[in-house]
């Protein structure tokens, strides 16, 4: 795990529990590793726009200078999930989804031709795979439920792009009280720790 990279989510920031469940991961790391952080609430990723696809469809020497900066946006984010040994993303739940701002990034790292290809026999994944891990919070409890919706997307989402080794940290029941909270955070502190022994290996 040289290169890792840590996406956050939440609209609390470093005090929000996905957040910190990613902190956890990563100050037990060796000092060799590297670890590049995105806060999506500090990227200004907009909701996707006509102006972006049809920047990313123009051949890249026929682009308008506005083009190549619409473009460049994709492109660095993709470049930076490339680099990632190991990519970390902090996912809570809002309103039954992921938040906003995760799903205008993954607007963006999905480009046809550069990301997946469609082919006869359907779409094809082109980035290499590598561990993702997702830290998962939530109020109430929804895991194995059809109310968890988080989930099934997410596969399906990464599996799209290539990506399949996929691993899930869930802390839910997090407003159900002080003690289920600290129960469920600790349950997931004890799961991150094997986790990383896991992927160290």
């Amino acid at each position: 795990m040289r290169n890792i990279l840590v996406v956050n989510s939440s609209i609390s920031g470093e005090k929000g529990q996905s957040s910190q469940l990613i902190n956890n991961f990563v100050s037990a790391l060796p000092a060799t590793a590297q670890v590049q952080e995105l806060d999506l609430n500090q990227a200004g990723l907009t909701h996707l726009t006509m102006p972006e696809i049809a920047a990313w469809m123009t051949p890249e020497g026929d682009r308008t200078a506005e083009q190549q900066q619409l473009a460049a946006v994709s492109d660095g984010l993709i470049a930076q999930v490339k680099a990632a040994d190991v990519i970390l993303i902090g996912v809570p739940m809002y309103n039954f989804g992921v938040p906003s701002q995760l799903k205008a990034w993954f607007d963006r790292i999905a480009r046809a031709g550069v990301t997946f290809k469609y082919t006869d026999k359907g779409p094809v994944g082109l980035l290499d795979d590598k561990p993702v891990v997702f830290f998962l919070t939530r109020g109430g409890l929804y895991k194995d439920l059809p109310q968890d919706t988080q989930t099934p997307y997410l596969v399906n989402f990464f599996n799209f792009i290539g990506l399949r080794n996929l691993h899930f940290i869930f802390a839910e029941g997090l407003n159900m009280g002080a003690e289920p909270a600290a129960a469920a955070l600790e349950a997931a502190r004890v799961a991150i720790a094997e986790l990383r022994s896991n992927l160290a290996a």
